[in-house]
């Protein structure tokens, strides 16, 4: 009788088109297609901190919460948080994210993180006070000021007058009163999965690479870059905001730059640790657990680029598969970094989808048709990337 292998299927989010789960079944059925039936393929959708963190949490065994909050542009829409017993997990891509607007709606400089200062407000009304928050996904820049106003920091001009949200307004911060903080925060233990290492300012920060990811110009990106060097002066001035480090060298911690600089105003306000989002969430669901016994790994996401060797899902499940000595295929929606360097990573083959998978073709479609689409054209790359390691596994 063939000898039955383990497969596992580890995939993160492909943004706008397939959550981690979607992407995890379709890539099964791809793997299924290559090997057939003497082939046991365990799903394990991955997450960094950005979208699908909850996900994670829930599929780990906590309880599922759904609340209304104010949406990145101050809509309102539902948002899901998980909570066992005295710990709650958090997805701030939930209530303040990139995927919320409108298509083409970018908001760069008005988007605000409120919606996600309120989601944390409500994971606290349960009793939590052990916080897992993840930061990736975002819509905003606004230095995490819009989830600190939520829990009862004021923000004024120099009239007194408080600022209107987003990042760009911070420019005329004149004052930061924090004696309305929500007191709960004080006993509670808040970690932020970040999915990115990058500083709060400066050429690597959170305006400069991720603000044209939100539909910032050069001239926004200048902006929301005054504003948050103007939001860590003020905050330097104020060392009993909360966190534990000046706001300066707060500023320059990896991850301080993730989610549009929440990271930052988690560390000043919530007290705060920030922690690569992957490693967290992978420990979560006990992965290396998963691993044992597997012979294949096979992940992927919408762009293996550079921010995915910064420290993205898929990155940490190649060098958790290296470490047990199991080879990792990936399969992404575009590859832009080279070969060389996603070897060095630790990723045995790495397959973009095919060019019918790009943009202009989804162009004018419906989400839905757009993700089944997707679906079919990731399951058919996934079958013929195992197919080719079964050919040739080196």
């Amino acid at each position: 009788m063939p000898r039955i292998i383990k497969v596992v299927v580890a995939p993160n989010a492909f943004k706008g088109t397939l959550t981690a789960a979607e992407a995890a079944r379709a890539m099964a059925d791809g793997v299924g297609i290559a090997v057939g039936r003497h082939c046991d393929v365990v799903l394990q959708p991955v997450a960094d901190g950005g979208d699908g963190t909850v996900a994670a949490a829930v599929a780990a065994g906590f309880t599922r919460h759904e609340i209304t909050v104010s949406g990145p542009i101050g809509s309102p829409v539902r948002a899901a948080f998980a909570v066992r017993e005295d710990a709650a997990v958090l997805e701030m891509a939930e209530a303040s994210g990139l995927c919320l607007l409108p298509r083409a709606r970018y908001a760069p400089l008005t988007a605000s993180t409120t919606g996600t200062g309120e989601l944390i407000r409500a994971a606290l009304d349960t009793g939590a006070r052990r916080l897992l928050l993840g930061a990736g996904g975002s819509a905003t820049t606004d230095g995490g000021v819009g989830m600190a106003t939520a829990l009862g920091v004021r923000f004024l001009d120099r009239c007194g007058h408080p600022l209107p949200p987003g990042g760009a307004v911070l420019r005329n911060l004149a004052v930061v009163d924090v004696t309305g903080l929500d007191a709960r925060l004080t006993g509670a233990d808040i970690t932020v999965a970040a999915d990115v290492d990058s500083p709060l300012l400066g050429p690597h920060g959170a305006a400069a690479v991720f603000g044209p990811q939100k539909g910032a110009s050069p001239t926004d990106v200048a902006a929301l870059e005054e504003g948050l060097h103007t939001l860590v002066e003020r905050l330097d001035a104020l060392p009993q905001a909360g966190g534990t480090l000046p706001a300066r060298d707060a500023a320059l911690t990896p991850g301080a730059g993730s989610a549009g600089g929440l990271g930052f105003g988690a560390m000043l306000f919530l007290g705060a640790r920030v922690h690569p989002g992957a490693e967290l969430l992978l420990d979560l669901v006990r992965f290396d657990s998963v691993l044992t016994g597997a012979v294949l790994v096979v992940t992927g996401e919408g762009a293996l680029d550079t921010q995915t060797m910064r420290g993205k899902a898929p990155l940490v499940v190649a060098r958790r598969a290296r470490r047990a000595g199991i080879p990792v295929i990936a399969v992404c929606g575009r590859v832009d970094v080279e070969k060389e360097i996603w070897q060095e990573a630790g990723f045995t083959a790495v397959h973009a989808l095919h060019p019918a998978a790009g943009r202009d073709e989804a162009a004018g479609r419906d989400e839905a048709a757009e993700a089944a689409g997707a679906a079919v054209r990731l399951r058919g790359r996934t079958a013929e990337a195992v197919h080719a390691f079964l050919r040739d596994p080196e």
